[in-house]
């Protein structure tokens, strides 16, 4: 099954998610893809011309200094710019909101997206707002959806511990897709994010 969208007025772009030929299959894909928000001396190119594929069964982190336009690729590629917070937890779901911490509710909602078997679970800074040991809980239950059910996952993120639980960092400046890592690691993804900052301060 394809399911193609395009959008235009302000926005160019063409977002494909197929379930064929799961070993080569492609979850989702940019191509070409723009955004353009305001108009004249206002304008800002949020993304400009990207091209990007997710893969099925794959954990991709997307990366990049705050205005690359990270999240906005991830809620376009998402479609109609609709995200799902990500987190994972399976005893409380039929507890009262009230009843939970933030961090719980959270989880509670990904175990429920996960429920519904989704092709693609996308998430917008996941564990931003957890501390460390429930943001290492919910990424490990990521990890596992990846590894043990096959299930593709799309993160933004600004902290490069959360990026080293993907398979694979896409990393973003100005709106382009300017470099990319496989099989990260914390130190890795901190030691590129600062060569892009230091590149930034001097440009």
């Amino acid at each position: 099954m394809v399911r193609s969208l395009r959008i235009s007025h302000q926005e160019s772009r063409h977002v494909t998610t197929t379930t064929a030929h799961r070993a080569t299959a492609v979850a989702a894909r940019a191509m070409e893809l723009s955004k353009v928000y305001g108009h004249g001396e206002t304008q800002v190119v949020a993304l400009d011309r990207v091209t990007v594929d997710f893969p099925q069964g794959e954990f991709t982190a997307i990366m990049g200094p705050s205005g690359s336009g990270k999240s906005t690729l991830m809620h376009c590629v998402a479609g109609l710019e609709r995200v799902i917070d990500m987190v994972g937890l399976s005893g409380r779901l039929h507890h009262r909101p009230a009843q939970l911490s933030g961090g719980q509710q959270q989880r509670v909602a990904v175990a429920r997206a996960l429920a519904s078997q989704p092709e693609i679970i996308f998430g917008d800074e996941p564990t931003g707002n957890l501390d460390s040991r429930s943001g290492a809980e919910v990424l490990g239950f990521l990890r596992n959806s990846v590894q043990a059910l096959g299930q593709t996952v799309v993160m933004v993120t600004h902290d490069p511990v959360a990026a080293s639980y993907a398979d694979r960092v896409v990393f973003l400046a100005d709106g382009r897709i300017v470099d990319e890592m496989l099989a990260p690691t914390a130190d890795g993804v901190l030691d590129r994010m600062k060569a892009f900052d230091a590149k930034g301060r001097t440009s």
